[in-house]
């Protein structure tokens, strides 16, 4: 690579690395496996610089290396952290409280300490136990804020798989946080209706804010 394709490269590229970091974070939950993983997606985002198009993300060009590189690296490993250095990991990102609705009765935003942490954690615990990829595009879209499109590039998949993706994504962790609100007694034990789109949790309030 020539000095002008590498100044090009630093220019435009690096400025995504706390983005990626943060994604990266969020699919190994764990610090130095995230610094590993963003390492090895930039040195192949180097290596094949040339293919990149002016013009296009550089967003989206670089979450798919991360997501390639995640899957090589990742994919048939046998994790087994313990819970608690998991959710530590991950809520070393996390910077803001999350509220989960329902149409007929709404859990309140946590007034203790204890209960806040609780219901951070249990997000994110939820969010470790719906399957690859359904939390990798809900990662994508309600973490980092990423459009239809891009997020469909970045999974090799038609957009439509994408919101189908999502949308059953949400469901799931509405379904596990709700089970366990009512566990909690913070909310009434409802029928889970399969067929109510109300059904559904967002996870924009956790979206990074700053730089790590």
């Amino acid at each position: 690579m020539d000095i002008t394709a590498r100044h090009d490269f630093e220019a435009t590229a690096l400025p995504q690395l706390d983005a990626l970091y943060g994604a990266a974070l969020r699919l190994t939950r764990n610090a130095a496996e995230a610094e590993d993983l963003v390492q090895d997606a930039y040195v192949r985002a180097f290596r094949f610089w040339h293919t990149f198009k002016s013009g296009t993300s550089v967003r989206a060009w670089l979450f798919t290396i991360l997501r390639n590189t995640f899957i090589n690296r990742y994919h048939r490993i046998n994790r087994t952290r313990s819970a608690r250095n998991d959710l530590e990991a991950q809520l070393s990102a996390i910077g803001s409280e999350a509220a989960v609705a329902h149409p007929s009765s709404q859990i309140p935003s946590p007034d203790g300490a204890l209960a806040a942490r609780i219901t951070r954690e249990r997000i994110m615990a939820a969010l470790e136990s719906v399957p690859e990829d359904y939390r990798m595009a809900v990662i994508l879209a309600d973490l980092e804020g990423l459009a239809y499109k891009e997020i469909a590039e970045i999974m090799d998949c038609p957009i439509g798989t994408v919101m189908s993706r999502i949308y059953r994504g949400r469901r799931l962790l509405h379904k596990l946080l709700y089970d366990h609100a009512v566990e909690l007694g913070l909310a009434d034990a409802v029928v889970y209706d399969e067929a109510t789109d109300a059904n559904t949790v967002h996870l924009h309030t956790y979206r990074m804010r700053g730089k790590a």
